[in-house]
């Protein structure tokens, strides 16, 4: 399994569009076979600060994730919400078991 955090800076005055923009490219992700968990969170000392947390099943899936519809409508439509480009590395999970990264009904 891959993680990969992504970090993400908005420019003040979109913070409420990208929130608005990003959930729905969040509930079309976590049904893809290839995702095991999808994280949308704002930091709270600074709301112009965004992380989110992919978990997938393989290099393979993370490569199909950016080829889907609602990835890519996701990507272009946040684009000009951005204050620098998004920031992502690819980690490995060691805790908890790769087994309990899912979501219950998936």
């Amino acid at each position: 399994m891959i993680v990969a955090p992504i970090s993400t800076c908005v420019k003040p005055e979109h913070v409420q569009a990208f929130i608005a923009a990003t959930p729905e490219n969040a509930c079309h992700s976590v049904q893809e076979a290839g995702i095991a968990r999808f994280d949308f969170i704002q930091q709270e000392d600074d709301p112009t600060h965004f992380m989110l947390i992919e978990v997938f099943r393989s290099p393979e899936a993370q490569q199909a994730h950016c080829e889907t519809a609602h990835y890519r409508a996701w990507r272009d439509a946040v684009a000009d919400l951005l204050a620098e480009p998004r920031v992502s590395v690819r980690c490995l999970p060691l805790f908890p078991d790769q087994a309990l990264w899912k979501y219950p009904d998936a």
